[in-house]
C-alpha cells in the first residue's frame, strides 16, 4: 500500500514512526555487532559507557536525541562518544523513510529495512575482529524464505531469480577467488565475504546482484583510498552497496541495457 493513499498528516506521521524505528533499529544493531565483536551475550548484557563503564539509563539510550541532549558526551564520565554513533542512526533512519517512500507500507518494505539491519550489525562486527558471524547469514536466508510468498511477485519466480542471484553472484565470487587465491598463493576474500554475496544475492536476484558487485568493489576502493590501508574488511563495503542495490539496482541496470536495446 502505498503511503500517498494517506492524508499528508497520516503520511508526516508513518514516516516519523518509520524513521524513529529506524533509529531504534540502528542502536539494537550496532550494540548487537558490538557485543558479539567482544564475545559478550548480545542478549543480556547491559549497554555500559565504553570509557568508565558506567551502566546506561533509559534516558542514555534514546537514538540521535540522548547524543544531541547530551551533547555527544557520557553524562557519567564526560567522556566523547563518537559521532559515528549519530551518522549511523541518522542514516538508518532516513533509509527506512526512503524504503517506506518508494514501496509503501509492503513487505518488500519490511525485509529491505530488515536486511538493512542485519547489515549493519554485521558490519560492525566485520570491522572490529575482520569476521562475519555465520549467524547473520542464516537470519537473512530465513528472512529471504520467510518473506517470498509475499513480496507481490509470483514466488516461483522471486524463487528461481533469487537462487540465481544467490549461486550465480556468491558462486561466482567463490570460484574467482579460489583462482585467485592460487595465483597469489594467499587469501584473495574471505569465506564471510562469499557466504554475504551469496546471501544478499537471494534478495537482488542476479541483475541487481551483479549491480551490487560491482557497486561494492568501488565502496571499498573508496574506502582504501580514504583510509590509506592496504587491507580493509569487505562485509561494510558489500552491506552500503545492497542496501544501495535493493532501492535502485534494478533500474540501473534496466536502464543501462536500454542504452543498447
Amino acid at each position: 500500500m502505498s503511503i500517498q493513499s494517506f492524508d499528508l498528516p497520516v503520511r508526516i506521521v508513518i514516516l516519523i514512526f518509520f524513521g524513529m524505528l529506524g533509529g531504534v533499529m540502528a542502536s539494537f544493531f550496532t550494540c548487537m555487532g558490538g557485543r558479539i565483536a567482544e564475545g559478550k551475550d548480545w542478549i543480556k548484557a547491559r549497554s555500559v559507557c565504553d570509557s568508565c563503564g558506567h551502566e546506561l539509563g533509559a534516558a542514555d539510550l534514546v537514538p540521535i536525541f540522548s547524543y544531541l541532549f547530551h551533547k555527544g558526551k557520557c553524562r557519567y564520565c564526560g567522556a566523547k562518544i563518537p559521532v559515528s554513533c549519530l551518522l549511523t542512526e541518522l542514516l538508518l533512519a532516513v533509509y527506512y523513510i526512503i524504503c517506506v517512500l518508494q514501496f509503501g507500507l509492503t513487505t518488500e518494505a519490511f525485509r529491505a529495512m530488515a536486511l538493512a539491519g542485519l547489515l549493519l550489525g554485521l558490519s560492525v562486527v566485520d570491522l572490529k575482529i575482520y569476521e562475519i558471524p555465520d549467524g547473520f547469514i542464516v537470519a537473512g536466508i530465513i528472512l529471504w524464505v520467510i518473506t517470498v510468498p509475499f513480496v507481490g511477485r509470483p514466488w516461483l519466480t522471486e524463487v528461481k531469480d533469487g537462487l540465481l542471484g544467490g549461486f550465480g553472484i556468491g558462486g561466482g565470487m567463490l570460484i574467482m577467488s579460489l583462482i585467485f587465491d592460487h595465483i597469489i598463493k594467499k587469501d584473495s576474500l574471505g569465506g564471510g565475504d562469499i557466504k554475504l554475496y551469496f546471501m544478499t544475492g537471494l534478495f537482488l536476484g542476479i541483475k541487481a546482484g551483479f549491480f551490487n558487485l560491482i557497486l561494492s568493489c568501488l565502496v571499498g576502493l573508496v574506502f582504501v583510498l580514504l583510509l590509506k590501508k592496504s587491507k580493509i574488511p569487505f562485509g561494510p563495503s558489500i552491506s552500503i552497496a545492497t542496501a544501495i542495490s535493493l532501492l535502485i539496482g534494478n533500474a540501473v541496470v534496466s536502464w543501462y541495457f536500454s542504452l543498447f536495446l
